[in-house]
């Protein structure tokens, strides 16, 4: 993370409880958010990360036992806040216990916003995995970082369909993204999940898709999901480290519900523009010019697109990588493959 200038390192399974954490009925109690296992040093991993300049953030998982939770929120709260420890993960995966509660009850909406009131008491940002759907709180609660909420990237490893369809993330954009911010967990360059998941599932997009859902999907923390293994030398890992993940300004290009959709945005506090464009089953081209470009300036443009020779389901990690430069008046014409995409990072000259 240091050498790629990643600020945050998210670390699942740091505490007691996850030799029984699903698939049984008397969870409550199981998960402990202020021990570690014998062999985790918290106060030395989050030392080490602050020498390093990355930053630990904490992971919270329920199994949908959300009373075991709330009995340790301040607790667990405090200790973050002792270990300077800014911003969590939580989960809720599982049918709700007890029997007859959900997701969306009453009861589970009262105990989020409790989740967020304690993280605003103690200055840590919550990003909310298996959550109830957005409903604007985050404009009186900044912490409400992010949240999941849809068929995340996770899916794609399980899902009875062989992973979500290419059209997935032609259609969010245009409905779940509207309640707020996406954490979908983007960036998995083993598209086939070799050796994981032979013919069992996969990632039904490109290469370049993947890198695409940066900016496509809007969320103020994004994460690179793959191992480290699959971004060594892949030219293509570029793009994760320069792009943004917040914006002054965000321009829908263009879309079709289902179909494709492209979208710029110019980072937050600098001058770089980022623009991601994703398609369904379909090849297509899109026309793309430069229009909200600034006046006068050129920018260097690096281009990250399908390799369209190669069809995503026999290569789809086959990726184009070039440089030009681009200004206001400029245009091109980008193919994108079935399930394919582009990214372009644009930068001032």
């Amino acid at each position: 993370a240091a050498k790629n200038k990643i600020g945050a390192l998210l670390i699942e399974g740091w505490n007691t409880g996850w030799e029984r954490w699903i698939g049984f009925p008397d969870r409550e109690g199981v998960f402990d958010f202020l021990t570690p296992y014998p062999d985790y040093d918290i106060e030395e991993v989050v030392n080490y990360g602050r020498e390093q300049g990355v930053a630990l953030i904490m992971h919270h998982e329920t199994s949908a036992a959300p009373r075991t939770y709330d009995q340790q929120l301040d607790t667990a709260y405090r200790l973050m806040k002792s270990l300077g420890i800014h911003a969590v993960k939580t989960g809720y995966v599982g049918p709700i216990i007890p029997e007859g509660e959900r997701h969306h009850g009453q009861w589970m909406v009262n105990h989020y916003h409790r989740v967020l009131e304690k993280g605003l008491e103690y200055q840590v940002a919550i990003n909310a995995h298996e959550p109830i759907k957005g409903t604007g709180k985050r404009r009186t609660y900044p912490n409400a970082i992010s949240r999941e909420g849809l068929r995340g990237q996770e899916f794609n490893a399980w899902s009875v369909e062989k992973g979500n369809p290419p059209e997935h993330l032609t259609i969010v954009p245009f409905t779940r993204m509207l309640a707020g911010p996406v954490d979908f967990t983007p960036g998995i360059f083993n598209i086939k999940m070799t050796p994981y998941k032979d013919g069992v599932s996969q990632i039904n997009t490109t290469l370049a898709h993947q890198l695409a859902l940066y900016v496509v999907l809007y969320s103020p923390v994004q994460m690179a999901a793959d191992l480290i293994a699959h971004y060594e030398n892949q030219p293509a890992f570029q793009f994760i480290r320069d792009v943004a993940v917040d914006w002054s300004k965000s321009k829908v290009l263009d879309g079709e519900i289902g179909d494709f959709v492209v979208i710029a945005r110019k980072e937050r506090d600098g001058n770089r523009w980022f623009i991601g464009g994703v398609s369904d089953e379909n090849e297509r081209v899109f026309e793309l010019d430069f229009q909200f470009l600034a006046e006068g300036q050129t920018y260097q443009a690096i281009r990250y697109t399908d390799d369209t020779a190669s069809h995503w389901d026999l290569n789809p990690t086959a990726i184009g990588i070039d440089t030009l430069s681009v200004e206001r008046s400029s245009s091109m014409s980008l193919r994108m493959a079935p399930g394919g995409g582009f990214a372009i990072s644009l930068t001032p000259q």
